[in-house]
């Protein structure tokens, strides 16, 4: 635990806390550090939540699961991202969507019962709780218009306009495989490999394995 500290109490979860009072305060609280490896399930869809959870290391996937087996990934979450304050004092405290291991991830995890007593104690630290049960549910709510309301060729563009963004140049190397990459769009993988053979055919993109040359620079706006 004593590796995880700092990035503990740097949350604005505990800076109500100094950090010898934060200490103190964890050595009496009823706490786990979990460790999941890639592509294990963290928390399944529809699974009770009874703990926060708070990331160390690592990345997980937040993915819906529907009854035809379609994956819809809606967001990443990494290091100092929190899970389930949203649903720990909900009427219906279940997890509507399913949390995976992205990354080999390493987990704080506090009780319903620790998060009540520390927010009973600390004024500020309940503050921030309310503020990040608010912002995660405007996020959220958010992201899945967006990735609703999209067509498939808006969400390729997007993405690849913020991968130019962070490479630097018009032939980009993605990241993804286009089994992830359907996966992160809602859609079924031959859906997408079909939209990227029309943007090729209509002159927007060439295409080998994972590189993507932009042809056409105005369709980009870049």
């Amino acid at each position: 635990m004593a590796d995880y500290f700092d990035l503990l109490s740097n949350l604005e979860l505990f800076h109500g806390f100094s950090k010898e009072a934060l200490a103190a305060r964890l050595s009496e609280s009823h706490y786990r550090v979990l460790r999941f490896n890639a592509g294990q399930v963290i928390h399944l869809q529809h699974e009770t939540c009874r703990h926060l959870d708070i990331i160390l290391a690592g990345q997980v996937f937040v993915q819906k699961l529907d009854v035809t087996g379609h994956v819809l990934t809606v967001e990443d979450l990494t290091a100092g991202d929190s899970i389930g304050a949203s649903l720990l004092f909900s009427s219906r405290n279940t997890y509507p969507l399913s949390i995976v291991a992205k990354t080999d991830t390493v987990l704080f995890r506090l009780a319903k019962k620790e998060i009540e007593k520390l927010s009973q104690e600390n004024s500020d630290f309940l503050r921030a709780l309310l503020r990040t049960i608010s912002d995660r549910t405007l996020m959220l709510t958010e992201r899945i218009d967006a990735i609703s309301l999209k067509t498939i060729r808006e969400k390729i563009s997007d993405y690849l306009r913020l991968e130019y963004s962070i490479q630097k140049r018009l032939t980009l190397t993605l990241p993804l495989s286009k089994k992830q990459l359907a996966e992160r769009f809602g859609i079924q993988r031959t859906s997408l490999s079909r939209e990227l053979d029309k943007m090729r055919k209509d002159g927007l993109i060439s295409f080998r394995n994972r590189d993507i040359t932009l042809e056409d620079k105005n369709y980009f706006r870049i």
